[in-house]
């Protein structure tokens, strides 16, 4: 196992069944490594420090064909190891908790409240890069379509 910061490792940051499924293999550049440590350093060991339990990625780093068959978009920052998707899944800490606590105190590129409802997103997207905008967003579903609101 490749550490990538203190309780994070690279096996973690580019699991993806969909990539095994496909025979994808989902292989960050050594650049896309040092951005996805930079991202562990800022966002994730922080999350992680103050609510003091295992924080369980969804997704984290994409390989372009491998965010294509997800349906990602074409200028996500999974694909340039800027981003990871927090989805607690009813544990003791919700999303809510954690979404709510990255936008009150870390610097973040992109946050995003991810579909759920007004209590609980379903997961929680957060981004990291060195011109970061500290935009914090809500995604939701028009007429099937992705949209983005300011939060």
């Amino acid at each position: 196992m490749t550490q990538i910061s203190k309780h994070l490792t690279l096996e973690e940051l580019t699991y993806s069944a969909t990539a095994i499924k496909l025979g994808i293999v989902n292989a960050p550049t050594p650049i896309q490594i040092e951005n996805l440590k930079t991202l562990a350093l800022k966002v994730f060991e922080p999350v992680r420090e103050h609510f003091g339990v295992p924080i369980h990625i969804s997704s984290g780093y994409r390989i372009m064909n491998l965010n294509q068959a997800l349906n990602g978009s074409i200028t996500s920052q999974h694909c340039r190891g800027e981003a990871i998707d927090i989805d607690m899944k009813g544990d003791k800490v919700t999303n809510a908790q954690i979404f709510h606590w990255i936008k009150d105190n870390l610097k973040y590129d992109q946050l995003i409240w991810e579909f759920g409802d007004k209590k609980n997103p379903d997961w929680v997207h957060v981004s990291y890069c060195k011109d970061y905008r500290q935009q914090t967003l809500r995604a939701v579903k028009v007429n099937g379509k992705t949209k983005y609101e300011k939060f």
